[in-house]
């Protein structure tokens, strides 16, 4: 290929996609602003791996949640905006379990069961961590995603079940009701105030020549769970008969249903598996932060679908990574943004990659 010819096909390329060139004199200039930072020592070594790291734990809580959401979408057809209060009934109904668990015998019941509402018991003064009190992180775990399944299941059969044939609009405005409805019940029952969860959790140390990457025993908890169950995700999709029964309803309904798929069925499988995921998802969350507040699944709900619409919307997998790329972008733009337009930076590389890719990274395949 002479360089004429190479010329002339670099500039049809520009002229056709000037979303893709743009993206990548914008990588480009940052990626050298980052390598002259480290070079001159104005950004240290350390300090990036640590919002790497901080962005994978972020970015694995968003990809787990976001994959209930993705399957609700592939399968039902509408964008549920109350998941994020799932989140957070979640994590609020695994943390009572793991306070009353860690704590029974040594503070009120009442006070445990409600969190530590107004300052009434502290998650510290109880040791609570994946190493001080295993059992009772687990216990919470399991409570959480357990407690999501029955609500998510509750909803269903009362709210979204009986509209379920209306149009999109329909159903969406509903989940903006329910969420509302659910965010501002367990804001009356726990309160209000934010609470600290855990005490300090024992880490690890990863030496780089300018300083230390810290590595705690919640931060590889998060990783072996979303990882495990991610894992799990994916064999239930490509070697189980009811995986292959969801990829098939996602594809298209009405051929499931003439072919003998019970369709009802895999809707409630649908909450089953997407409202377990997401109260784990709520709880590991709470468990990697430290803390817990009435609104944090509404806060992380926005970057959860920025995840799933970035994967490619019903994709499963997309998900996971849009999880991933949202999670690392939030975490590494502070290196050239103030921290406080770090979620703009997550919604702006959305944005940008839809430019250049409309239909996602995952190219919009249902379900898996």
């Amino acid at each position: 290929m002479g360089i004429a010819e190479t010329y002339t096909r670099g500039r049809q390329f520009a002229v056709a996609r000037p979303g893709s060139v743009l993206l990548a004199l914008v990588g480009i200039i940052l990626l050298y602003d980052l390598l002259s930072g480290l070079a001159t020592g104005q950004t240290s070594f350390s300090s990036v791996g640590s919002l790497v790291w901080d962005g994978l734990m972020r970015g694995l809580v968003i990809g787990l949640a976001g994959i209930g959401l993705s399957m609700t979408y592939s399968i039902l057809n509408f964008a549920n905006f109350a998941h994020g209060d799932f989140i957070t009934a979640g994590a609020f109904s695994g943390w009572a379990t793991t306070y009353l668990v860690a704590g029974l015998g040594r503070a009120d019941v009442g006070a445990l069961l409600l969190v530590g509402a107004g300052g009434s018991v502290f998650g510290g003064t109880l040791g609570i961590g994946v190493t001080g009190t295993p059992l009772a992180v687990a216990a919470g775990a399991l409570v959480a995603g357990v407690a999501t399944v029955v609500l998510a299941l509750g909803i269903d059969r009362l709210v979204f079940k009986p509209i379920r044939d209306e149009d999109g609009i329909t159903l969406l405005i509903t989940s903006v009701g329910v969420a509302f409805a659910l965010r501002y019940l367990m804001q009356f029952v726990f309160g209000s105030s934010v609470r600290g969860t855990t005490s300090q959790p024992p880490s690890i140390s990863l030496y780089f020549v300018d300083g230390a990457v810290r590595i705690n025993a919640h931060d590889i908890a998060v990783v072996v769970v979303a990882g495990g169950l991610m894992l799990a995700v994916h064999l239930l999709l490509q070697m189980t008969k009811l995986g292959k029964a969801m990829r098939a309803m996602a594809d298209n309904e009405d051929l499931a249903q003439i072919t003998g798929i019970p369709t009802e069925r895999v809707v409630r499988s649908v909450w089953v598996i997407g409202g377990g995921l997401t109260g784990v998802a709520g709880y590991m969350f709470i468990l990697w932060k430290g803390t817990l507040g009435f609104n944090d699944g509404w806060l992380l709900l926005l970057l959860i679908f920025a995840a799933v619409i970035l994967g490619g919307i019903g994709s499963i997998y997309g998900a996971i990574v849009g999880g991933l790329a949202i999670g690392l972008t939030a975490s590494v733009s502070v290196i050239w943004i103030p921290s406080a337009f770090a979620r703009a930076a997550a919604f702006a590389v959305m944005i940008v990659l839809l430019l250049v890719k409309p239909e996602g990274i995952f190219s919009g395949r249902s379900t898996a």
